[in-house]
């Protein structure tokens, strides 16, 4: 392993960019023993290493990063947003394109949730667009049944706490109104579950959720399992930060 450790780049940012994981979870990897630097288990993350290391991943090699790169994919109801389901259930991975490289998903969508996901090869590009202080939105088209209150669905653009979680600005223009109503919702935070336990709080029980924006993506006619690759350019152009 490289002698000057202020030299190269940590290991869990090696890893992410190699589309391993990412690096919250390669720091965990590392905390189990299944990365090996020039033949040595290691345990701590705070190690640097160089292109000219040999790096493994339960006992495979890990090749050099691929260019970053960045998807768009409709995902349809009924699949998990993880690597494995310990119930089984089939997940968004199982699902992909067989040609696509090794990638991860940018936030997740539960179980019943469909529509855009973004999914990248650069564990770095997942976190740095999971963030929001990179300030990106995400709009829903949701059905609700139950009867709308316009006035309390204005008031949470000043925010809400439910349950004890404090939900940051939260946008709902009503689209349809009836039995079955029909919202735009847009999130600046997008927590765990936070449409879904927001509309309860207001007395309305999502039916459908589909999430139709990832900050400047659009999920547009894509159809459901569809997958799209976004440019290069477009990447650098969208998250500049980033590639500083």
């Amino acid at each position: 392993m490289s002698e000057d450790n202020h030299k190269g780049e940590r290991i869990a940012k090696r890893l992410a960019r190699a589309g391993i994981c990412s690096r919250r979870d390669a720091e965990r990897m590392i905390g189990e023993g299944r990365v090996k630097v020039n033949g040595q288990v290691i345990t701590s993350p705070a190690l640097n290493v160089t292109e000219s290391d040999q790096i493994e991943v339960d006992g495979k090699p890990v090749g050099a990063p691929e260019r970053t790169r960045l998807f768009l994919y409709h995902k349809p109801a009924g699949l998990v947003t993880t690597n494995r389901d310990e119930k089984g259930r089939a997940t968004v991975f199982d699902k992909l394109p067989k040609e696509l490289p090794r990638v991860m998903s940018v936030g997740r969508l539960d179980l019943n949730t469909e529509g855009l996901l973004l999914l990248t090869n650069d564990g770095g590009l997942a976190r740095h667009l999971e963030l929001p202080s990179t300030g990106w939105k995400r709009r829903y088209r949701v059905r609700v049944h139950g009867q709308l209150d316009k006035a309390k669905l204005e008031k949470l653009k000043d925010g809400i706490t439910v349950d004890g979680v404090r939900y940051a600005s939260i946008e709902v223009i009503v689209d349809k109104e009836g039995t079955n109503s029909w919202l735009t919702v847009t999130l600046t935070e997008g927590k765990n579950r936070e449409i879904r336990k927001v509309m309860e709080a207001m007395g309305l029980r999502v039916a459908r959720l589909i999430r139709v924006a990832y900050g400047p993506f659009q999920l547009g006619n894509m159809p459901e399992g569809a997958v799209k690759e976004v440019t290069g350019k477009v990447i650098k152009e969208q998250a500049p930060e980033f590639f500083k």
